[in-house]
């Protein structure tokens, strides 16, 4: 396992209120607060604003107590994928018992499909909603990245926000990792908004990509936080491959498609309606060809801003961004941190209940681009398991 104490941090600047500031101790200390079958709601959202410290004390923890013949396994819930020092670690300790929604982390994978991990797949906009209810039952611990407290107990979110709210919501027990790495210049990029459940809710006041419904911090009962972790720890990073011939070609169909429906009058003509796009070499080859179409001003409701989008918005391709998360290669990260006052005019991010959210979908229009294992003649798309048997990620948002 990874040395994760060089992780940790003692700069506690960002914690600016005192009762949380108290609360400070090591991830091993925390570690200890979590006990064997307890319901755990960890952040992170495809790699971006997931804990790190604690899930891998966690994984220490859970060797040890098998070590001595003692039984430690935890019941996973995230908003997606997550880190390798979350999922994998956790599953290479055999720490994990169950684990909803979406996940690639390939020791997961291996843990769920030779049946040590139970898994249940659900749509990315339901889970907050399947917890809340009380479907998995009570939920015991909320591990939840975030970028600073402000002095008056307010949690400014990291890099996703996935189902963080309800977690904090609902958990009874809270375990904050504030990480030292984020840039503080996220503060103010979020949109924080919970639906609730069924009879209360009310419709999503969101009619145009950048509108906004809620506030730009989380919050947390302070009662409920039994530790706080400092830790120093990036995102994890995806490298992707150049744009190829095949890509390329991919991306101008695509394009001559939207093209055409303009022509037919189903489609606006300069602006099209709001982009949704998935993961990968194609789906960033789909963002290059709508530069070389020569489009500005298009706007992108999405649940990942990856390195295409990052570019479009820069050439002024996208003028506004709605996602859930990050996703990034090395490069774009460097990028974003250095030009986050200029991306943050052009990016909200918000949890996946609304980015997922089909009624925000469908009043808008998005145009959705993601990819699968196989489809049959009928429209029927499957993006969960492989010839129906092996999981491999589970069908997210699509």
């Amino acid at each position: 396992m990874s040395d994760y104490a060089s992780m940790q941090s003692s700069d506690t600047s960002r914690i600016k209120s005192k009762v949380f500031l108290d609360k400070v101790v090591s991830a091993d200390k925390a570690a200890e607060f979590v006990q064997n079958d307890a319901l755990v709601g960890f952040s992170g959202f495809v790699g971006a604003g997931a804990p790190i410290v604690v899930p891998m004390a966690l994984a220490q923890r859970a060797e040890k107590l098998h070590a001595d013949g003692k039984e430690f396994q935890i019941k996973a819930l995230t908003g997606a994928s997550t880190d390798p020092n979350l999922d994998g670690v956790l599953a290479r300790a055999n720490a994990v018992s169950f684990r909803a929604p979406f996940n690639t982390d390939k020791d997961m994978r291996i843990a769920v499909n030779s049946n040590k991990t139970k898994y249940m797949d659900i749509h990315l906009s339901s889970l907050a909603q399947y917890a809340e209810s009380g479907f998995f039952g009570e939920m015991d611990f909320a591990i939840v990245e975030i970028s600073g407290i402000t002095e008056d107990g307010k949690l400014i979110p990291s890099t996703s926000i996935g189902n963080n709210q309800t977690w904090l919501n609902i958990a009874k027990n809270v375990i904050l990792e504030v990480n030292n790495y984020q840039p503080t210049a996220l503060e103010g990029i979020h949109d924080v908004a919970t639906l609730g459940l069924p009879p209360h809710r009310k419709p999503l006041n969101i009619t145009k990509v950048d509108d906004r419904i809620g506030t730009p911090y989380l919050t947390v009962d302070p009662d409920k936080v039994v530790a706080v972790v400092v830790a120093n720890t990036p995102d994890r990073v995806n490298k992707f491959t150049p744009l190829d011939e095949i890509s390329i070609a991919i991306g101008d169909n695509v394009v001559k498609f939207f093209e055409q429906e303009v022509k037919a009058g189903r489609l606006p003509k300069d602006t099209l309606l709001p982009l949704q796009s998935g993961i990968g070499n194609v789906a960033n080859a789909v963002l290059a060809g709508l530069k070389r179409a020569g489009y500005k001003g298009l706007t992108c409701y999405t649940e990942v801003i990856q390195d295409g989008l990052l570019d479009l918005i820069k050439d002024g391709v996208v003028e506004m961004a709605s996602s859930a998360s990050l996703s990034l290669s090395p490069d774009a990260v460097d990028d974003f941190r250095e030009n986050i006052n200029f991306y943050s005019k052009h990016i909200v991010l918000r949890p996946q209940e609304l980015s997922n959210n089909p009624e925000v979908i469908r009043r808008l229009g998005v145009i959705a681009m993601n990819g699968m294992l196989e489809a049959d003649i009928y429209g029927n798309v499957n993006s969960t398991n492989v010839m129906g048997t092996q999981m491999m990620n589970g069908i997210g948002g699509s």
